[in-house]
């Protein structure tokens, strides 16, 4: 088991920037991926990026050239570092780990943490 814990999130204006911070605990040997996903009320969780042991990243569209996502080995942290923020990217954050390769599909992560909220501003 992996246990998570998201922080930084909060409230700023359009084009303001934010960095989530992810730490892991428990678990996390071996081959690992951890990815971000945000989700509003009454939609899907939908991931916005994904990284590997091997700094191997992905990005959804909507983010790419305004979000990096990072990792710390050091530190057992996992950053998505958020710039040019949209009202549109406003949701409950949340980071998920699983053993082995990446996927995309929240649904394929079995490790999350409880999210931390992002509200931008317009």
């Amino acid at each position: 088991q992996i246990q998570l814990a998201e922080s930084g999130g909060g409230s700023v204006q359009s084009g303001g920037s934010l960095r989530l911070s992810c730490h892991l605990s428990g678990d996390t040997s071996g081959s690992l991926c951890v990815g971000w996903y945000r989700q509003v009320p009454g939609k899907n969780r939908e991931a916005v990026a994904v990284i590997n042991n091997n700094d191997r990243t992905n990005y959804t569209d909507s983010v790419k050239g305004r979000f990096t996502i990072s990792l710390d080995n050091a530190k057992n942290t996992v950053y998505l570092q958020m710039n040019s923020l949209r009202p549109e990217d406003s949701a409950m954050y949340y980071c998920a780990a699983r053993a082995g390769l990446c996927e995309w599909s929240a649904s394929r992560y079995d490790n999350w943490g409880q999210g931390t909220q992002v509200t931008v501003s317009s």
